[in-house]
This record gives structure tokens, sequence and C-alpha cells, in this order.
């Protein structure tokens, strides 16, 4: 068998699953995580559909080789195109169309919030993990329709980002999180950073709940919560910020929350 495809438990939406195909070498790594936490729910709500192809699958030769030196010398070794182009070619056939080929690498434009968003509403994609030192180029001109990147930092392959990609996506799709809003206040979910979260007990280890958040004012904790997540946004990412349309609400919480932390607002605020 080149493939295989996993969802659990009875469909219980009448919209069609979105589908994944994840192009790996180790399909383990993705099946491990298709059956818990919301990925998990996804499948088990008939909402998510997750299935891989091993490019060994498609190699002739009887060591199943997927990888050989690149040329121009150097070390590490390259994806070769013939199996890892077959295995692309079987899973984008399992798909419906307008269901695009994604390569997970270093060299892809930012997957973010906004990009989640957008694939959440397509029918599915391949994903493609690649592995070694990259992927033969030829397959990304000739078959990959674009490139993501989950930071700017080096992995040792395309699964962790693959998977990153369908957690991120799976939470947006309707049905799956235990509150409607759940995904609408996520962080970067409307370009700002997450406010601060409590729980009980009330007091732990002399750090107490903000007071505003115990009194049962909605009004109240609704302008405390964005003037946090603005604030901790500013000091932590401030080109959100800077990059940002506020409006006289959210200029004035802001201008708010640096007074009280002793902090420079925007030069545009000062």
């Amino acid at each position: 068998m080149h493939g295989a495809s996993w969802s659990t438990g009875i469909l219980t939406s009448r919209l069609p699953a979105l589908r994944f195909e994840v192009v790996t070498l180790f399909p383990e790594v993705i099946r491990a995580y298709l059956g818990i936490g919301v990925v998990g729910r996804a499948a088990a709500r008939g909402l998510l559909q997750v299935g891989t192809e091993d490019p060994r699958s498609y190699a002739t030769d009887i060591h199943r080789t997927v990888d050989d030196r690149p040329y121009g010398g150097g070390p590490g070794m390259v994806m070769k195109p013939e199996p890892l182009a077959a295995a692309i070619r079987a899973a984008a056939a399992k798909l419906p169309a307008g269901s695009p080929v994604i390569a997970l690498g270093a060299s892809g434009r930012p997957f973010d919030q906004r990009v989640a968003g957008r694939l959440a509403g397509l029918p599915g994609a391949v994903l493609v993990a690649g592995r070694y030192e990259g992927v033969d180029q030829r397959v990304l001109e000739g078959l990959v329709d674009e490139e993501l990147s989950i930071g700017d930092y080096v992995l040792s392959g395309g699964e962790l980002p693959a998977l990153v990609v369908v957690d991120a996506v799976a939470r947006l799709l309707p049905g799956v999180l235990g509150h409607e809003e759940s995904a609408g206040q996520d962080s970067f979910s409307d370009g700002l950073l997450d406010w601060p979260h409590y729980t009980r007990p009330p007091e732990w280890e002399g750090r107490g709940v903000p007071l505003v958040l115990q009194g049962g004012h909605h009004e109240a904790i609704r302008r405390w919560r964005l003037k946090q997540a603005l604030g901790r946004t500013w000091q932590r990412r401030p080109e959100l910020v800077l990059s940002r349309r506020l409006d006289e609400e959210e200029r004035r919480l802001l201008e708010e929350f640096c007074a009280e932390a002793g902090v420079e607002p925007p030069g545009r605020l000062a």
C-alpha cells in the first residue's frame, strides 16, 4: 500500500472534511499526532482527514533510495526528484480540485494566522515534508504551488512544520473547538497577542487574579483584555502594533497600559 489515511469516528458535519495529504519519509510521526487534542477531535468529528504518502514506496531500486549527493559538492544529501514527485502526484490525486501543493521549508514565506485562515477555507492541501539538505529544486518548480516556513531556524525535516500547519488550520474549522469564540480569541486572530489568562484559586503563592476579572462586569473585562493584548503586543512584538491601524479606543487603552507599566508608547501616541 503506497499511502495511508486516518480519520476516526462518525461524520458529524454536513460540510465535507478538510483533507490533508502529507508527503513524508516518516508517516509514523504524522500518525502519532492524529489521535490527540484538537486534531484528534477534528478527525473524530469527521471534520478533518489526514493521510500520508511515503516517497520510499515509489523508489524503484532494491534499497528504496530517496536521496543522493548534491551536484556541485558539499555536505549532506538531497531528496531525489523521481520518488518524491511520484508521491506528490499520488497525494494530489486523492484530493479535490483546488487543493494546492505546499512545501515546508526555511525558504518559504512565513506561516501565520492569516495563512491558516486561508487554508481552512480550502478543500484540502498536499504538505510536502522535506528531509536532508533539501528537495531537488526541479520538484519545487514543477509541482509545488507555494512554500511555507514556520520560523527562522533549521529543523531536521518538514514533519513538525506540517503538523503545525494541520493543528493551526484544524482549530479554525467550524465545530472543532469546544467554544465557538475560542479560535477568534486566540493570539494573532486579530493581529494581537493574547491577553493573560487566570483560573481558580483566586490567590496562588502570593499572586492574585486581577479584581476586574472577578467582578463580572463584562464591559470592564472586555476593555481590560483588549488593553492587555495591546500592551503585551507592544512590549513583545511592537511591529504588529506599528502596522496596525488603531482606533480611538485602542489608542486610549494602549496609552493607559504604557502609563501603568512605565514603558514608552509608540511614537505616534506619545
